[in-house]
């Protein structure tokens, strides 16, 4: 017969357990629960501010690409972008927290769009299988990941010879910026081009769609 305490700890252990599941991982800069970045993610007000569309008419996208998109959130753009390359080409929703990634799956499923992949990537690292990417895009994210120089170099061996990076993060010099009290989540335009020439890409496109806001830079490997 088991004893009142073990009924105790086991309910413990499934109360830490379910914690854990629920609260997005410590290492992310800016880190929250799933639940509550699925809400702010999907806020319309949001999205009506992101330019999606414009986003990715300047991304030239061609019929059987892969696009990774890094930090994929809820799938704010892997559903626009996988429309996009429908039927042929596919866009793999790249993120470290599972509870988005089912978010993502779920949405997916619900609109009938099979050419998204969900993949669990580590902080530093995508983990991707091998040199598969065309175009990575890395949309408001980069601010997000703590070791930022480490993750870009190890992104470089996913993106095939000639593929690309779309890169969209806030502007330093923004005085309304949302973490400009967070100097540690802002990253100057200089730092991000120093940083992917050190990981083999050379900047192709410097894109004004969000003057005084947001940065858009597209690098090339």
């Amino acid at each position: 017969m088991k004893s009142g305490n073990y009924y105790y700890r086991s309910a413990l252990l499934t109360t830490l357990m379910l914690a854990a599941v629920l609260t997005a991982p410590a290492f992310q800069l800016g880190s929250r629960p799933a639940a509550e970045w699925i809400q702010t993610l999907e806020r319309p007000q949001r999205i009506e501010g992101l330019k999606i569309d414009e986003i990715i008419a300047h991304l030239k996208l061609k019929p059987g690409m892969v696009v990774a998109d890094i930090g994929s959130g809820s799938g704010v753009f892997s559903r626009p972008l996988a429309k996009v390359l429908a039927p042929d080409g596919r866009v793999i929703a790249v993120d470290i927290e599972p509870g988005l990634l089912s978010y993502v799956r779920e949405r997916a499923a619900k609109e009938n769009i099979p050419n998204i992949e969900t993949h669990l990537g580590e902080p530093n690292d995508a983990k991707l299988p091998g040199a598969v990417v065309d175009l990575a895009l890395i949309h408001d994210v980069l601010h997000h990941i703590e070791n930022r120089e480490v993750y870009l170099k190890n992104l470089a061996k996913y993106i095939k010879p000639g593929g690309r990076v779309a890169i969209v993060d806030l502007d330093v010099n923004d005085p309304e910026g949302s973490h400009r009290d967070q100097p540690e989540m802002l990253i100057p335009k200089d730092q991000i081009q120093q940083w992917m020439q050190a990981a083999g890409f050379h900047q192709v496109e410097d894109i004004n769609l969000f003057p005084g806001k947001k940065v858009f830079l597209i690098f090339e490997r």
